[in-house]
Order: C-alpha cells, then sequence, then structure tokens
C-alpha cells in the first residue's frame, strides 16, 4: 500500500502547486511590485552568488505530522533525528561550490551560489523544498516589462530518496530543470520519456540488482529472501530483481516481503517468523536505513542467527547499525556500497565551519546551527522552553569542534558524498561549457548562444547531457542516453574483529565496462563469514543430486527445490516413496489384454472359415463351379489365406528372437503366395476369353496346370529370397523400448532392416496391384467369366487397407504398432475369403440349380 498512499499524497501536493503558480503571489501595486503570500518554514543552509544550484539532503531522518483540526492554520512539521551522515552530505555540496569559485579554470568571474534545504526524510517536506528552490526567496520583487533574468536556481542536486525524485521530476521536469540525484537508484528513473532532465551520478537499481545476483551465483547461493521497502523503491526493485533472477536461472526466492513504512510491530513480527521458518539461509534486503532499524528490533527479539544478509546500497554503510548490539546478527553481512572516493580539502573545511558564517538570517533554521545543538548539546538563544530549567547549556558559538569527536568529521568513508561532488562539477561544467559559446556558433537557434541574463534551464540541459570531465580521484565522469552514469560498486563486508569492534571491509569490485560488459572482483580471503566454520553459509532449498541420482522437482515447488532420486537399471523405476528401485512394467500385445483376446479370435475365427470353405469345396469339388478356373489354384489360395490368418498369430505374446524372425517372413511368404494365386487365376480368365475367339486356341497353351503351378511357385520363391536376405542381413530381434514412457518398457519386435522391411511390402504391393489392373480391365467380360469382377472387388479391399496401413503402423507407439499389423493382416485376408468365396459358397449352398454347367453356359448365352 505504500506506494499508493505515496502516489496521493504526491498527487495531492501536485494540486497545490497548481494552487500556488495562480495565488503564490500577491500584488502590492497592481503593476509594480509582487510579494510571496507565504514561504515554507524549511531547514536550509544558504550562500549568495551570481548562478544558484540547489541541493535537497537528509539531514533530519524523520518528522512528526501536527494534528489537522482547521479550526486554525495548521502548524508545520516538526523534523527530528539529527542525521550527522546527511548533514556532511549537505557541507559537502557547500565544499564543492567553494573549490569551483576558487578555480581560476572552471566559471572565471562567475560566482556560485547554493540554496541547500533539509527533506528530513518526508516526501511532503522534500516536495516543499524543491518547490522553494524554484519559486525564489524573496518576499519581494520588482515586476519588469520584461521578464528576463537568472531563474531562483539553475539546477538541483537532489533527491536522496527515489520516491522524492520521481514526484520532484514529475514536476519540476515539466519545466526542463536539471535533477543531478546523487543517491536516488530506481530503474524507472531512467525512463527519458517520463523523466527527461533527470540525471543521476549513482547506478540504478537495474544494475545493482545483476550485481546482487552475481555474487549469488558466484557462492552458490540458490535459495534466499528478498525483503524490500513499502516504496518505489523497493517496489521497482522487486520487480526487476524477480525478472533478473528468473532469466539468470539457477536462483529462486524462498519469499519476498515488503517491509513496511512507521511503527508497524505485528508486520515486522510476522516477517521475521517468515525469516525463522524458511530453509533460505541468505536474506537481501533493498531498504532504507530506518527500515534496518525496526527490522533488526524484532530479528533482535526473535534472536534469529545464522543467516547471511545481503545489503543495498541504502543501508551497506549505515553506521548506526554497525554496533556491538547488532554484530552477532549482522557481522558477515555482504554489501553493495556506492563507489568511495577521495575529496582533499574536505575534512578541512568542515573544521572551519561556524554557525555565524552560514546563513545567520535563517530564522533560527540554519543546518549548521542544528548540527552545533547536536554535537555540543546546547542550544541557542533564545532556549526552548524549560531548556536551562532542566541543566541545559546554552551555546556561545565558542566551542570548537577540534574538542570533540563527531561522526562528521569522519571522511575515510566518502561514498555518497563524492557522488555529490560530482554531480555539483556536473553542473558546473555544464555552465561552462554554455559560458564559453562562442556567438553565431551556438547549437540553439540562429547558432545563438545562452547567456546569463537570459538563461533558460532547457538550456543548461543540452550542455549537461553532454559533459565529459575526470575528477580528482582519477574517475570519468558522463551521462548515458538515459541521463545514467557509468556503473561501478564496491563489495563490502561487515567485520568483527576479535577485540569486539566492528570494520567495514572493501573486499570487491563490480562494474560494467564498454569492452567486457559486467565484471565481478572478489577477494575472498579478506571476507568474514559470521559462522563457526568461518566458510560462506549453504543457502539452497535442494542440495545437488549426487553422481548416480537424478533430480525429482517437488509438485509446487520452486524449480531449486527437488528430491534426489537413485538412479535405478534400466528395467527398474523408483517407487511412489523414492525409497528403492521397483520392476517397470514390461507391455507388449499379449493374449490375456482384451485386445489380444480380440485379434486372437478373429484369426481363429478366419482360420475356421476358411477350414469350412476347404471343405465346403472339397465335398463339391465335381460341380461346375468349383472345377471352373483352375479349381487346384481355388484350394491352393484357401490354404494360403488359412496361413495369413495363422501367421497373425506370431505377433501376439512376449515377443522372441525366433518369433520376432519369423512373423514378417511368414507373414510376407503366405501374402505373397495367396495374391500369386490370385494374379494367375486373372491370367487364366483373360486367357480364356482370348481362346474362345477364332485363332486364340494357341493362348491356352501357356497357361496349363503345370505352367500356373510353377508361376505361382516362382512368385513366391522371389519372396522367400527377399525374407532369407533380410534375416541374414539385419534380423529382427526383441527390443526392450524405454523412451515411450518412463515407468515401463515396451518389449517390442524391431524390423532390423527399413529397407528389408519396405522391400517385402513392396514386392506384396506390385503383385496386388497387376492384379487389380488385370481383374479390372476384365470385368465386363461375359458371365461366365465373371470371377474377374470379384478379383476386382476383392484387391480394391485389400490394396484399400494396406495403403491405410503404412501411416497407421509409422504413427502408433509400442504394442499398438503389432495391433495395426494384425489388423491389416485380418482385414485383408476377411476381404479376400469374403469376396472370392462368398458367391461360390452362396450358390453351392443356398441355389444348387445354378450350380449346374448348362447354368452357367446359359447364363452366358443369354447375354450374348
Amino acid at each position: 500500500m505504500g506506494p499508493f498512499f505515496d502516489t496521493l499524497k504526491f498527487l495531492y501536493f501536485y494540486v497545490i502547486m497548481i494552487y500556488f503558480s495562480s495565488h503564490f503571489f500577491i500584488s502590492e501595486s497592481l503593476f509594480s511590485t509582487c510579494k510571496l503570500r507565504r514561504q515554507f518554514y524549511l531547514n536550509g543552509m544558504h550562500k549568495p552568488g551570481d548562478v544558484i544550484l540547489g541541493g535537497l539532503f537528509e539531514v533530519h531522518y524523520t518528522s512528526v505530522f501536527p494534528e489537522l483540526t482547521f479550526t486554525s492554520e495548521p502548524n508545520m512539521l516538526s523534523c527530528q533525528g539529527f542525521d550527522p551522515p546527511g548533514f556532511r552530505h549537505a557541507m559537502t555540496m557547500a565544499f564543492a561550490v567553494d573549490e569551483i569559485n576558487k578555480n581560476a579554470n572552471l566559471l572565471p568571474n562567475v560566482t556560485l551560489g547554493y540554496s541547500l534545504y533539509d527533506n528530513c526524510a518526508t516526501l511532503v517536506i522534500g516536495f516543499s523544498a524543491a518547490l522553494s528552490l524554484v519559486s525564489g526567496r524573496e518576499e519581494k520583487f520588482l515586476l519588469h516589462e520584461n521578464c528576463l533574468g537568472t531563474p531562483p536556481v539553475v539546477g538541483i542536486v537532489g533527491d536522496s530518496f527515489s520516491t522524492f525524485s520521481i514526484a520532484t521530476s514529475d514536476v519540476i521536469g515539466l519545466f526542463k530543470m536539471p535533477i543531478v540525484s546523487y543517491f536516488a537508484t530506481c530503474s524507472c528513473l531512467s525512463d527519458r520519456h517520463k523523466f527527461p532532465s533527470f540525471f543521476r551520478t549513482i547506478p540504478s537499481d537495474a544494475f545493482q540488482v545483476h550485481a546482487m545476483i552475481r555474487i549469488l551465483k558466484h557462492f552458490g547461493w540458490t535459495w534466499a529472501g528478498l525483503l524490500v521497502s513499502d516504496d518505489d523503491y523497493g517496489v521497482h526493485v522487486a520487480r526487476s530483481f524477480r525478472q533478473a533472477l528468473a532469466q539468470s536461472g539457477g536462483s529462486c526466492l524462498a519469499y519476498s516481503e515488503i517491509l513496511p513504512w512507521g511503527e508497524n510491530s505485528a508486520e515486522l513480527r510476522r516477517i521475521v517468523e517468515v525469516m525463522k521458518k524458511s530453509t533460505a539461509r541468505v536474506v537481501i534486503v533493498f531498504a532504507h536505513q530506518i527500515h534496518m532499524i525496526q527490522l533488526m528490533e524484532e530479528v533482535i527479539k526473535q534472536n534469529v542467527t545464522g543467516l547471511q544478509w545481503m545489503a543495498s546500497e541504502a543501508w551497506t554503510t549505515a553506521a548506526v547499525l554497525q554496533t556491538t548490539r547488532h554484530m552477532p546478527y549482522l557481522s558477515g553481512t555482504l554489501g553493495i556500497a556506492i563507489r568511495r572516493g577521495e575529496i582533499p580539502g574536505l575534512r578541512d573545511f568542515l573544521m572551519k565551519m561556524h554557525p555565524d558564517i552560514y546563513d545567520r538570517n535563517n530564522n533560527g533554521n540554519s543546518m549548521v546551527r542544528q548540527f552545533w545543538e547536536y554535537t555540543f548539546q546546547c542550544r541557542f538563544a533564545p532556549p526552548p522552553s524549560g531548556w536551562l530549567q532542566g541543566g541545559g547549556a546554552l551555546c556561545t558559538g565558542q566551542e570548537e569542534l577540534a574538542n570533540v569527536e563527531t561522526e562528521v568529521l569522519d571522511v575515510s568513508n566518502l561514498r555518497p558524498e563524492y557522488n555529490i561532488y560530482k554531480a555539483v562539477y556536473a553542473l558546473a561544467y555544464a555552465l561552462d561549457d554554455m559560458l564559453r559559446c562562442a556567438p553565431g556558433r551556438g547549437p540553439f537557434s540562429g547558432n545563438s548562444c545562452a547567456t546569463l541574463q537570459k538563461l533558460e534551464p532547457w538550456q543548461l540541459m543540452h550542455y549537461l547531457e553532454k559533459v565529459h570531465f575526470t575528477t580528482p580521484f582519477g574517475d570519468e565522469v558522463s551521462f548515458d542516453e538515459n541521463g545514467d552514469a557509468l556503473p561501478i560498486y564496491d563489495i563490502m563486508n561487515w567485520q568483527w574483529l576479535p577485540d569486539g569492534s566492528m570494520k567495514v571491509q572493501n573486499v570487491g569490485v563490480v562494474k560494467k565496462t564498454a569492452l567486457k560488459g559486467e565484471e565481478l572482483r572478489l577477494d575472498e580471503d579478506k571476507i568474514f563469514w559470521n559462522s563457526d566454520s568461518k566458510q560462506p553459509v549453504q543457502s539452497v532449498c535442494s542440495v545437488s543430486c549426487p553422481p548416480g541420482t537424478r533430480m525429482a522437482r517437488k509438485n509446487g515447488q520452486p524449480a531449486c527445490c527437488f528430491d534426489c532420486c537413485t538412479s535405478c537399471p534400466e528395467d527398474f523405476w523408483s517407487s511412489p516413496q523414492r525409497d528403492r528401485c521397483v520392476p517397470k512394467k514390461t507391455e507388449f500385445l499379449s493374449y490375456h489384454e482384451p485386445l489380444g483376446i480380440c485379434l486372437t479370435t478373429a484369426s481363429l475365427l478366419g482360420t475356421f472359415i476358411c477350414a469350412v470353405v476347404l471343405g465346403i469345396f472339397t465335398h463339391y469339388r465335381s460341380t461346375p463351379i468349383v472345377r471352373a478356373n483352375n479349381s487346384e489354384l481355388s484350394f491352393l489360395l484357401l490354404v494360403s489365406l488359412k496361413l495369413c490368418f495363422l501367421c497373425s498369430l506370431l505377433f501376439i505374446g512376449r515377443p522372441r528372437l525366433w518369433t520376432c524372425q519369423l512373423r514378417h517372413a511368414a507373414f510376407g511368404i503366405s501374402f505373397v503366395l495367396c495374391v500369386s494365386c490370385i494374379l494367375v487365376k486373372t491370367m487364366v480368365v483373360v486367357a480364356v476369353f482370348k481362346a474362345s475367339k477364332p485363332g486364340g486356341g494357341t493362348n491356352l497353351k501357356w497357361f496349363g496346370s503345370v505352367q500356373q503351378r510353377g508361376t505361382v511357385l516362382v512368385f513366391t520363391s522371389i519372396q522367400a529370397a527377399i525374407c532369407t536376405a533380410w534375416l541374414i542381413s539385419s534380423s529382427p530381434v526383441p527390443y526392450k523400448n524405454t523412451q515411450y514412457y518412463n515407468d515401463k518398457i515396451v518389449f517390442e519386435c524391431v524390423v532390423g532392416s527399413t529397407i528389408g522391411f519396405a522391400v517385402l511390402l513392396g514386392y506384396i504391393g506390385v503383385l496386388a496391384f497387376l492384379s487389380f489392373l488385370l481383374a479390372f480391365l476384365a470385368r465386363n467380360l461375359p458371365d461366365n467369366f465373371n470371377e474377374a469382377k470379384l478379383i476386382t472387388f476383392s484387391m480394391l479391399i485389400f490394396c484399400a487397407v494396406w495403403v491405410a496401413f503404412v501411416p497407421a503402423y509409422v504413427n502408433s507407439p509400442g504394442k499398438y504398432a503389432d495391433a495395426v499389423e494384425v489388423f491389416a493382416i485380418l482385414a485383408s485376408s476377411f476381404g479376400l475369403l469374403v469376396a472370392l468365396f462368398g458367391p461360390k459358397c452362396y450358390i453351392i449352398l443356398l441355389k444348387p440349380e445354378r450350380n449346374t454347367k448348362k447354368e452357367i453356359i446359359g447364363r452366358g448365352t443369354a447375354k450374348s
């Protein structure tokens, strides 16, 4: 809900700004002077100059909202919790401006000034401060006929929070006022369409996220928790982190929680309980130091130890957490820190600061005065009510900074300060480039140049986009097309020393270069690990499976969570409990299953019918209809059909070497014998018809009984030779196929040589096609030769079955391929049996009066 409320606040103050744009000034004399209706009551520090730079800093880390009764004028928000590092940030900008003014080569003859405000870590105050910078501080000013002059500020350094920077840039950016942030890392701010005037000297969260993931992968941490702050910074970084983690692969989030703003002990208690119960030992936190302060109170209360913390740049160097109370929990923390830099002369500048030097007329809101009171525990006159009575001291201004220890004077670890220093210099160099523009050669309309007297903020934007310089520390500063600086981070480690003290040690660097891309360098020997083994913690959902085992994904769990299963032999499978290997089920076309029973029954039925027909033909062998067209071929055809039915039984049952070798040979030879008989019968029909014509008697001498038997034998011998060559060269063998299913074995016969199988089927197909062609051409012969019609119909059925067989066989897995082949054998055999012998049996058994030579000849005569 945090981003939602932040958005509401922003919209509310956006409306306020629009209101002020119309009513902020009141005219004392209609066209003479204007006067500010009121000013925001802000902590600030100011220095006059020819050009003013604005600055927004977190000098106090919290604020108290007044009660709104609307019966009297509301009081201003009260800032609380003086933040020494935040004050040092503000003084760094003051130092950079002072150093630039002393540099004769940078902005010569131009004096820089500044207006610095405290945002008190509160959106309302930060936004009010930004409006004050844009509108100026003069209570009265004269109106001129032409509105010319330098704007109140030409650029702003800040803000320190991403949410504040988004709100400020949304409004101030409308006027193309340059804003250079030193601490706002939200990747959303790289959107040039939404934030056209935003720049920053700190890398965006997009790079920080990639840096975190690089560290996770380096140490093999695949299972981690993610905590983010309830604001734009946290929401955007959480989204980026999940996307980048998914793209990188190999790591998963155990949980993702949002840290609340303000006091919410119940929610913090719930979050810490989630952390405590989780098996993830690595906790990544993208949040502000106030969130970590509140979170650690609950962590200490529940005594959650043994965690490896990973800190974002927002709290990596937070001194308030580096205490003996926190060290049992936070020591060993690895964090991404802003690049440390050196700023020569800064400490001397800080030592010389004095409350009388800075902003004497700021109504007691001088940040230096507040620092003085915080450091020396005194109050300037007039003191608050009851201060003196409570034993408090008055500040005289004569106190010596050299006599106290204060964090402000610690310049050994300058990180945000270094970014502030670069931001001020970036604006100064942009101004310097602008003022060095040669008249008539400028970048603006008509080749004009910008001047201080007519300066527009967008003109400075042009030069800021192109700025490029090198700091005294040796770092190059420039901005890309999105306003982002070249990304580089230090990697820090929180070390708990033997004497009980704490040290934040630089142990590596992660950066992005144009040549090498992202680069991670770690000195692991320097890293302190908060564990008994003094080694990196193990943070994985599941340990990598040892050799000889395999991973099995856990249902409903991320990819990092899996079980390790023992690799079973090929014929075995893991038990449901995954604790032993059990034999896989073996699948083949069995006589005991319904499909096998049906096919076996059909095969035996076909064999029985053939036997019955053979018995009928034997009993009536002397009748004209049996003797017609070579009864010997009819008997041979019935025997071959019986063999066709019986050979299908070889495809059913557990495959063995002899059944695999015999099944296709028996199938091929039986069908060639069958089709050869049909082909010869067709040829005889055609020959007899031609012999009945004058001069055609010579045709029959080539189709006598011996020739017919010989032709059938030759055709069948060719198929036998094909089968023999196939069996010798690459014989079909039984094969246990484990590719179809994981939990069972398909026991099948592999054909060995696909070419041999194709030649076998092709030869049958050629003979069948010839039979069909001859029978089709002879279909219109007189009725006494009408067996050609039966052959045509039977071969049509035969060809249709086997044409459909090929694609069905190829696409059928395992035992179903055998079932398809058996079905094709039975279907084609039944087709031949019924088509060729059904009409003859009908006449023999039901129409015996038509089974006479006279009847047959008479039918032929009637039609002639």
